[in-house]
């Protein structure tokens, strides 16, 4: 099963500069829909949603771990920088029109999320056991597959 979510973009050609990397950018870019159509607006939220819960895997297992643990392990800045993270998730799921009751669900998973992870040791454990943007993507997955059907993909 291949994840391409984030699809990588192959430099221009036409951009390089002299030493044969492309002037002011890195060897590969990541697409993200710029639009305000649903489509896009669940692109982007599953692209963070990876980003901050799986985009690496934990050595030695096969635990997959993100940036919302490896932040998180910077006491207390750390826990209110992936809470900010989080928090765009649940802005895309208010520029979609989710309920407030639904905003204010996916805001407290965050809150209990920074609240206990805030703690040293044991808020490292939690963090990696507690996946509030998972979370958080399945709410708006949800919303999104029963009032914008076409948004739905099929994983293979």
């Amino acid at each position: 099963m291949e994840d391409n979510r984030l699809t990588p973009i192959e430099p221009d050609a036409s951009r390089q500069d002299g030493f044969g990397s492309q002037a002011g950018a890195g060897p590969l870019r990541f697409d993200f829909p710029t639009g305000n159509d649903p489509h896009s607006i669940r692109r982007r939220i599953e692209a963070m949603e990876m980003i901050l819960e799986r985009s690496m895997v934990l050595p030695g297992t096969n635990y997959r771990i993100g940036l919302d643990t490896i932040v998180g392990l910077v006491p207390v800045i750390g826990d209110i920088i992936t809470a900010a993270m989080g928090s765009y998730l649940v802005w895309e799921a208010r520029n979609l029109g989710l309920p407030k009751w639904k905003l204010w669900h996916m805001m407290g998973r965050i809150g209990i999320d920074t609240a206990v992870g805030s703690v040293p040791i044991v808020g490292d454990a939690f963090d990696i056991v507690y996946r509030s943007n998972s979370r958080n993507l399945k709410t708006v997955k949800k919303h999104l597959d029963k009032h914008h059907p076409q948004t739905r993909v099929i994983d293979q």
